[in-house]
């Protein structure tokens, strides 16, 4: 028999785990969406550098580590879904809409904010990047009951 023992640190798993689910929690508000003819994002924010897309963080204030936590290739759905069309609403409200990317491979850099007022636990800021344009995104804090917002700074 092989035994095998391992010292977890419960801190550095707590933040593991809700970035994993900040993660699924972003790949859910992706799971859906409405059909729509794509248009061109040639009037969104350019973004076809890390320092394009952390200048455009930067200048709406929030103070983000340089290199992305993440950086991977989404589908924007095509089919109607609930949670979807929330976080899509988010989109909006910033002047963004998802749903004309319907069916598009877009890239998502995930970058960890450093100056989020209150954060007990990791925030990230998330773009969505087409043909080297942003064409949504938000930030999500991590802490349990924390809340994914617009690109604004939080008034609280």
């Amino acid at each position: 028999m092989f035994i095998m023992t391992t010292k977890v640190d419960k801190r550095k798993l707590l933040i593991a785990a809700a970035a994993i689910l900040a993660a699924i929690a972003a790949l859910l508000f992706l799971g859906g969406g409405q059909e729509a003819a794509p248009t061109s994002a040639s009037t969104a924010p350019t973004a076809d550098t890390n320092d394009a897309r952390v200048k455009f963080l930067t200048d709406l204030g929030w103070d983000v580590t340089a290199s992305p936590a993440e950086a991977t290739e989404v589908k924007i759905p095509k089919g109607a879904d609930e949670v979807f069309d929330r976080y899509n609403a988010l989109q909006k409200s910033m002047g963004y809409d998802l749903s004309k990317f319907a069916g598009k491979k877009v890239m998502r850099y995930v970058y960890q904010v450093n100056n989020y007022a209150g954060a007990q636990e990791p925030v990230y800021a998330t773009l969505l990047v087409y043909k080297d344009r942003i064409i949504g995104g938000d930030i999500t804090d991590t802490t349990p009951g924390g809340k994914v917002q617009g690109f604004g700074r939080s008034q609280e």
